[in-house]
């Protein structure tokens, strides 16, 4: 593999994550909300909005605690006039069980 290239492991699916944490770098207007989903489930958790402004120095964190195999950043804005510029999302999870029960 070449110098710098990212490599990544295949994904077999089977495997349980802990969401703990999601770190967004974003510069705007208006708030932000955040809804995490499964996947595999219908279920769905509200995070703490962020409040956004035009310039900050502050990369805000909002605790996630969700048990699942997959799961899916949902982020919306509710005024019409509201400008969102996202530089980075950061997702810290860790693998806790290699397989589900029974499999």
């Amino acid at each position: 593999m070449p110098r710098g290239a990212i490599s990544s492991e295949g994904s077999g699916g089977e495997n349980i994550h802990h969401f703990s944490t999601v770190r967004i770098r974003v510069t705007g207007v208006g708030n932000l909300l955040l809804v995490i989903n499964a996947f595999d489930f219908q279920r769905e958790k509200a995070l703490v909005p962020i409040s956004m402004s035009p310039s900050t120095r502050i990369i805000p964190h909002r605790i996630v605690n969700f048990v699942e195999q997959r799961a899916s950043i949902g982020i919306r804005t509710n005024d019409m006039d509201d400008y969102v510029r996202i530089n980075r999302i950061v997702v810290f999870m860790k693998e806790i069980y290699t397989s589900t029960p029974g499999a």
